[in-house]
């Protein structure tokens, strides 16, 4: 077995990492407070913009999300009338997930504050110090095995801050 290291927790990687998740998920939940919205509701409006008219299942399969998690993030959508559920063209046993004009009016708005979040968190790095960061947090999420685009949280409890 490794002799243990007695590195300080702010010369190491994984600290540091969940510092600053913690601290920007912080944030983006209560910059989203303004819209009455959360991270994970965010995170679905992103996906739903990106390809309206799936299915519920459809859209937990992408989402690598249990069916049950999906139906209850898609009740609180349309109980804040960001999204409607329409009967599916190809399967009457299935329903179509499509964006309300009020979702197409508040995305626009919690895009920027998500640009906002990002922008503050990277105030002290250059252009390319930030797309070289991008690059390598891309890949340790490839290889951790994450969805691309899919928050891990989202899968557990979709009420938690920052799980989007």
């Amino acid at each position: 077995m490794p002799a243990s290291s007695n590195r300080p927790l702010n010369e190491r990687t994984n600290f540091l990492l969940s510092q600053l998740g913690f601290h920007t998920a912080m944030r983006f939940t209560e910059r989203l407070a303004a819209l009455d919205i959360q991270p994970s509701h965010f995170g679905l409006l992103m996906h739903l913009a990106q390809g309206e008219g799936r299915s519920q299942q459809q859209l937990a399969e992408a989402l690598g999300i249990h069916r049950k998690v999906m139906v209850g993030l898609l009740d609180d959508l349309e109980q804040r009338g960001l999204a409607e559920r329409r009967p599916h063209p190809a399967d009457r046993r299935a329903h179509a997930i499509y964006l309300t004009d009020a979702a197409r009016t508040l995305l626009p708005q919690a895009r920027a504050i998500a640009d906002a979040e990002e922008e503050d968190l990277l105030t002290g790095l250059d252009g390319d110090e930030r797309r070289q960061l991008l690059t390598l947090l891309q890949r340790l999420a490839e290889h951790s095995g994450n969805p691309r685009g899919v928050h891990p949280g989202l899968r557990r409890n979709p009420g938690l801050p920052g799980m989007a």
